[in-house]
């Protein structure tokens, strides 16, 4: 088994990192953190709403919720109390390119959890009973999503930036498809895409890296192969165009942006650097000015998603419908000033401290640290020190951040939607 260790020198974080890929192509992932009494595990499965189709969306969630409710080892009760009884805890997420199955647990019941992992990802039996249960369940979850206008102008908004490719697909599907799910559909994704080469397990926390590579190996038992063909991932920038829609709301919520960079790009640490500069916490631009200046938004904020092969970037906001358009125009005349005038490098030295200290402040609990495992190994097939990121960081130029602006900020291919209060 190929075992590789990398040693973090860190005042702020001190841990160990190690990774080990078993022979059924299954990657281990862990960081000992020898001063906590704890331990975070996931289990990440390489898939999510973009492996979808127009049929299928939805499908990767429902399947999420459904190894909840009953495996070949333990009934839905013994699975909601496995972890509950010693006092950790349990859960699972969704996104459009992952997966997630994840415990925390004290160090002295880590068998458990990846015991209890291990079944949900492998042995879960989809109950029939249970999928027409679930179904009502997520058709709630569904409604709950649209009583959250603030969160749901996002599907909106990359619905409109990825037209014509599943990462338009909503996490969540639609209630036509989560009505329409059968066994076989749940089946037949598993053995598409829950298959060894697509598992990375992830630890953070107090237990060595060899023991839990045991754990691992004793519980996580299957092979399966993928069967699965690459996904073309072409993606344009859409044109210029606003899409309005009414809604049973007090406030006016808006949402616009375009489509941006992937986590490989060399744009990366200048795009975050921006995006700090621009929208990110009480002292960016667009609070300063749209929020403490002219008091048209409580919530104001830009934001960049950066997957596999592309991503996206955008400004929301929430405010009176009266306000929508003046508040439209401060957004652009902020994105207008990044794109043709240099950052101050005071301000650019201040924005790089702040994205440092949130990053470092992000990590202090085992189950960031996990995560950030997680996506690592997903991503780049390997641990970037913390060290690493802070050089990236720094080294960002007043001139770097201006090339990505110009070439982010192009108002011809920018998409807006706005949901607005519905005139009865």
């Amino acid at each position: 088994m190929p075992n590789r260790i990398h040693k973090i020198s860190s005042k702020e974080i001190s841990a160990t990192y190690q990774k080990t890929v078993l022979p059924n192509g299954i990657r281990i992932v862990s960081e000992e953190i020898s001063h906590v009494k704890s331990i975070s595990i996931g289990v990440w499965i390489d898939s999510g709403s973009r492996n979808e189709t127009e049929s299928t969306n939805g499908v990767s969630h429902f399947l999420e919720h459904m190894v909840f409710k009953g495996t070949e080892n333990r009934s839905t009760q013994q699975i909601a109390r496995s972890l509950e009884s010693v006092g950790g805890y349990l859960n699972a997420f969704t996104t459009k390119e992952h997966t997630c199955y994840y415990a925390r647990v004290l160090d002295e019941f880590t068998e458990l959890a990846v015991d209890v992992l291990a079944d949900l990802v492998q042995f879960p039996l989809f109950p029939e009973k249970e999928i027409e249960k679930e179904k009502l369940v997520i058709l709630e979850e569904l409604k709950n999503a649209e009583d959250d206008p603030d969160d749901l102008i996002h599907d909106y908004f990359e619905t409109s930036i990825y037209a014509g490719h599943s990462l338009r697909f909503p996490v969540l599907g639609s209630a036509k498809n989560v009505s329409s799910f059968k066994r076989k559909d749940l089946t037949g994704y598993v053995r598409e895409r829950y298959t060894s080469g697509n598992i990375v397990v992830a630890a953070a926390g107090s237990f060595p890296h060899r023991k839990f590579v045991d754990l691992v190996q004793k519980y996580f038992t299957l092979y399966r192969k993928s069967s699965a063909q690459p996904q073309e991932s072409k993606i344009s920038r859409t044109r210029k165009h606003t899409q309005e829609f009414q809604k049973p709301i007090q406030q006016a919520h808006i949402c616009t942006g375009t489509v941006g960079y992937s986590v490989h790009s060399k744009h990366r640490f200048p795009s975050l650097v921006m995006n700090t500069l621009l929208g990110d916490g009480m002292s960016s631009r667009l609070f300063q000015n749209i929020r403490e200046r002219y008091g048209f938004a409580y919530s104001v904020y830009s934001f960049l998603n950066m997957l596999r092969d592309t991503g996206s970037f955008g400004v929301y906001l929430g405010t009176d419908k009266k306000h929508i358009q003046q508040a439209l125009d401060l957004v652009f005349a902020e994105l207008r000033s990044l794109r043709t005038k240099p950052i101050p490098k005071a301000e650019l030295q201040r924005t790089k401290a702040q994205l440092k200290g949130s990053m470092l402040l992000g990590l202090e609990s085992t189950s960031a640290r996990m995560m950030r495992l997680g996506t690592g190994e997903l991503y780049f097939g390997e641990f970037t020190e913390l060290e690493t990121i802070s050089r990236e960081i720094d080294s960002v130029s007043v001139d770097d951040v201006s090339e990505v602006a110009q070439q982010l900020i192009k108002e011809d291919s920018f998409s807006t939607i706005i949901f607005a209060p519905a005139k009865n």
